[in-house]
């Protein structure tokens, strides 16, 4: 039984793994069952057996590849400080770091802003639902009424964090004058981040 067990793991891994690899090689639209079964070196059968069909293979690899979707309630330090503007910050650093090492994620940003799929919207709504978890256990009771202020800044500054490592991975690097592939440039990012979450902070802090 135990055997059974570790193969069923292994062999749900090299699934999870095709997927990556024709994703960042081949793309999404190249995204097929047999395909990813060709890639894995494994009968497509197998796809339907674990997972229950190409969809929630998808699910299953987006939502473990995400970023904010794997924020989870345990993540919240148990003593907040001022709004848990230390531990928000962090993960905004974070957000970007993985952003920018990772093509895979890279790439799913990218396909979520190219098609439809019922795939992709599960993966806005675990964002969602994450979000809104920080938001309500950290933010919203330091705002108080500027707490949708708030939300308003940190949506333009994941979305910023988002784009700006799709720049740097597609097109020059190059972005206001700062070259976004450098050390330099990297780091002129990370502490404007750090700036303007600490900005706004101050600015709405309740009076």
């Amino acid at each position: 039984m135990a055997d059974s067990t570790r193969n069923k793991e292994k062999s749900k891994e090299r699934f999870l793994q095709a997927v990556g690899e024709i994703l960042t090689t081949k793309g999404f639209s190249a995204l097929k069952i047999n395909y990813i079964a060709e890639v894995a070196g494994l009968d497509k059968k197998l796809i339907y057996n674990y997972f229950g069909g190409l969809d929630q293979l998808l699910d299953e690899y987006l939502l473990a590849k995400d970023f904010w979707s794997n924020v989870s309630s345990e993540m919240i330090p148990k003593e907040i400080k001022n709004g848990g503007k230390a531990f928000i910050e962090a993960m905004l650093l974070m957000q970007y770091d993985q952003m920018s090492k990772d093509p895979e994620l890279q790439k799913i940003i990218l396909w979520r802003l190219s098609e439809y799929r019922k795939s992709l919207f599960t993966l806005l709504d675990q964002q969602e639902i994450a979000g809104e978890m920080l938001f309500s256990a950290l933010t919203d009771p330091h705002f108080e009424e500027n707490a949708f202020r708030y939300r308003a800044v940190a949506a333009i500054l994941v979305s910023g964090i988002y784009y700006l490592n799709l720049h740097a991975a597609v097109n020059t690097g190059t972005f206001c004058g700062i070259d976004l592939n450098s050390e330099e440039g990297r780091k002129q990012i990370q502490e404007a981040i750090s700036f303007l979450h600490r900005q706004t902070f101050e600015q709405l802090k309740p009076e």
